[in-house]
């Protein structure tokens, strides 16, 4: 069996895009996000994800934000950069801009709305693989996509392309992921909900890609730690301690919660682009009174 690269192992965050109030990307800000990630010991970022607002962004303003981050990470962990589409063409061409501007890996989403089937699935992935030369994490999150990627599809995918090196699980299901573990054994899983990393490693998970880290770059960075270190019972209490702050990040559509939070934080993340909207009041409390508990607002 071919050993595939490991991208990382560990904590990686999701993290947001920040804008300027009447424009794009708001660089200095993300100077700042990412210096705050890297001080609370973050294995990874992930620029251009679902978090970061992609949908709603140019490949202009990827490009921006991609090159900042690269630049300003350094080397000291992998930048690992959203390409996904629904459109293989689009996909490619996203793709091959991110790898040219140096991401370290890229993160690839099942194709939404139009969806496809399972063999569809296989040409559409492959078809970015065939692309670049950089190495594939695979994005299944039915919740937003409306389609599930099969364990058998993936195993499909990973033996016929060496550089899809991983897969971000977030069907919530956990028999599922354990399948992935069983079919799939030379690809990296890493959790893709907060709320079940612990689950996820205990099936030999490489750790999580995580919205939470965005706020509690610590914790997360530390409760993975711990349980690869054996320490498993420091690493569930951080589990379930954990939960109410996913809860809160997740009582609207992510990044929705997420985003605010970090402006409650004193980063100027600036606004979110519609659809999106600001939050409920009542959710917003819930936040606010979430963040209080963590010491993370006053």
């Amino acid at each position: 069996m071919l050993k595939k690269t490991l991208v990382f192992q560990g904590s990686g965050t999701a993290m947001v895009t920040p804008f300027t109030e009447d424009g794009g990307p708001n660089l200095p800000v993300l100077d700042q996000l990412i210096e705050f990630q890297l001080s609370g010991g973050t294995d990874a970022l992930i620029v251009c994800g679902t978090t970061g607002e992609p949908s709603t962004m140019d490949l202009s303003e990827e490009a921006q934000v991609i090159a900042r981050a690269v630049e300003r990470v350094h080397g000291r962990v992998p930048v690992i950069a959203g390409a996904g589409s629904n459109d293989t063409a689009f996909a490619i061409r996203s793709a091959k801009q991110a790898a040219d501007l140096g991401a370290d890996a890229l993160l690839l989403v099942t194709p939404y709305y139009n969806k496809t089937t399972q063999a569809g699935l296989i040409r559409h992935f492959g078809a970015v693989a065939d692309a670049v030369d950089k190495p594939l994490i695979l994005y299944n999150v039915p919740s937003r996509t409306g389609l599930n990627m099969a364990p058998e599809t993936l195993k499909t995918l990973s033996d016929e392309h060496p550089n899809i090196v991983a897969v971000k699980e977030a069907s919530g299901d956990i028999v599922q992921a354990a399948r992935i573990a069983r079919l799939c054994p030379e690809l990296a899983i890493y959790s893709g909900n907060d709320d079940s990393v612990v689950p996820i490693l205990s099936l030999g998970g490489k750790g999580v890609i995580s919205v939470v880290a965005n706020v509690l770059p610590r914790l997360m960075h530390d409760m993975v730690a711990d349980y690869l270190a054996g320490r498993t019972e420091e690493a569930r209490q951080a589990q379930l301690r954990m939960l109410p702050m996913a809860e809160a990040l997740f009582c609207e559509v992510n990044p929705i919660p997420v985003k605010t939070a970090l402006r409650q934080m004193g980063f100027a993340c600036g606004p979110l682009r519609l659809p999106l909207v600001d939050m409920q009041e009542a959710h917003l409390q819930k936040l606010l009174a979430c963040l209080r508990d963590f010491s993370l607002i006053d």
